[in-house]
């Protein structure tokens, strides 16, 4: 007889084989811009997947959730096999700063429908970020990236948005001499927030060499490089490709 652990491993074993092999929900964008001109936004979910299923929208912040001057709708949608669905995000028209954008968590999850005996169920969640844009900021938002003041200081690379908007970054790294000194997958700057990226064995004498990429409005990553001194501001250029 086999043991107790193997005969219960084996049975989570065939729960997992027996779950349905679904593609799920499918956003048409990863991110949404919402101008404050517009009435609304939206946005498609698609069901790449042959069965039913519900999906749930949301918006979610960092604080004060539940009241949130928006509404989503519809908030939950049945959708069938290989079906789209519109979602609408409205604005209530007061709340939130006019000075600079304002970032959220939009969410759409997938609840399947129904379930077979022995088959395991997964609620699949995507999650994109919704920006709010007022009315006359200053400046252009596809040109953040580039306006960020990065400087060496006290044994950190300091990096600082002097905009009204928020600049998404992935695959930040920072070497000196070839040598890493700091990495991270990514980062968001909110509008005219300041953050000390902590930078290990620095040497003194040499600069700093930064790569980093941004995403912008449309989803597409833009690389940039800078090098940045001890005691100098330095603001980042896009890198060319030399195939180009």
């Amino acid at each position: 007889m086999l043991p107790e652990f193997i005969r219960r491993s084996a049975l989570w074993l065939g729960l997992l084989l027996a779950a349905p092999a679904q593609a799920g929900i499918v956003l048409n964008t990863t991110r949404v811009i919402y101008q404050a001109k517009d009435k609304e936004v939206s946005f498609v979910v698609n069901n790449s997947g042959t069965a039913d299923i519900l999906a749930q929208s949301w918006l979610e912040a960092e604080s004060d959730t539940e009241n949130l001057p928006f509404v989503v709708t519809p908030p939950l949608a049945r959708m069938a096999g290989s079906a789209r669905q519109m979602i609408r995000v409205i604005y209530a028209g007061e709340g939130l700063p006019d000075d600079r954008e304002s970032v959220f968590w939009l969410n759409v999850q997938e609840i399947p429908q129904s379930a077979k005996e022995n088959q395991l169920q997964i609620a699949i969640r995507q999650r994109i970020k919704l920006f709010y844009r007022p009315a006359a900021l200053n400046g252009d938002p596809l040109d953040a990236a580039k306006s960020l003041q990065w400087r060496v200081n006290d044994g950190h690379l300091e990096v600082s948005n002097p905009t009204p908007y928020h600049v998404s970054m992935i695959q930040i790294d920072a070497r000196q001499q070839g040598k890493t000194l700091f990495t991270a997958d990514s980062r968001m700057l909110a509008p005219r927030q300041t953050v000390q990226l902590p930078l290990k064995q620095l040497a003194s004498g040499h600069a700093v060499d930064l790569r980093f990429i941004s995403i912008n409005d449309f989803g597409a990553q833009e690389p940039y490089i800078a090098q940045v001194s001890r005691g100098q501001t330095t603001q980042a250029g896009k890198a060319i490709d030399r195939a180009e």
